[in-house]
């Protein structure tokens, strides 16, 4: 069959200017080349180790957002591409929430975890990131949190949050929470 690509943000998020991310492709496919593309322009031929291939950005301007794709070739040849990516560069003026998990980092296999952002400020609602993930989730009420029932080992992984504020048509926006390792066993 044909190869997939997948394409994700790490860590995820929006970006501060000045700030840095690191766009991934992956491709269980693992001879290949990977071509990324920003608003159909081509940026870079990715190197790869494994089966995947990352693309820095550093120190980042508002020059840098916008809509990414990777192209996977072989011999020349693009046979798959990915989703596409938005990457956002806002200026981050609230400070971090804090994600907690109930009820621990540590879980069995068929549990129920509640993952809950909790923002240091009024909020009109906050984001769920997971590394890996293309989209965010949103979160939104009072109590901002996502359950996650009968757990999978595919639900390990590194979680964070963000949350924003929306004054008339503005958002202000949050610091990324810290970073939390869910691992279902």
């Amino acid at each position: 069959g044909a190869p997939t690509v997948s394409i994700f943000q790490k860590p995820p998020g929006l970006i501060p200017p000045g700030g840095s991310t690191t766009i991934c492709c992956t491709c269980q496919r693992g001879y290949g080349s990977f071509v990324l593309y920003k608003g159909g322009q081509q940026l870079h031929t990715l190197k790869q180790s494994g089966s995947r291939a990352e693309f820095s950005i550093s120190n980042a301007t508002y020059k840098d957002r916008g809509t990414y794709v990777c192209h996977y070739l072989e011999g020349g040849i693009v046979l798959a591409r990915s989703d596409e990516l938005e990457v956002s560069v806002e200026e981050l003026h609230l400070p971090r929430p804090d994600l907690s998990v109930l009820p621990g980092h540590k879980v069995a296999v068929g549990a129920d975890v509640m993952l809950r952002c909790t923002a240091t400020h009024p909020s009109t609602g906050c984001y769920l990131y997971r590394e890996g993930w293309i989209r965010a989730l949103l979160l939104s009420g009072e109590q901002s949190y996502h359950n996650l029932s009968h757990v999978q080992e595919g639900d390990s992984g590194r979680y964070s949050c963000q949350c924003y504020t929306a004054i008339n048509a503005l958002r202000e926006w949050s610091a990324v929470s810290r970073s939390l390792d869910l691992v279902v066993r």
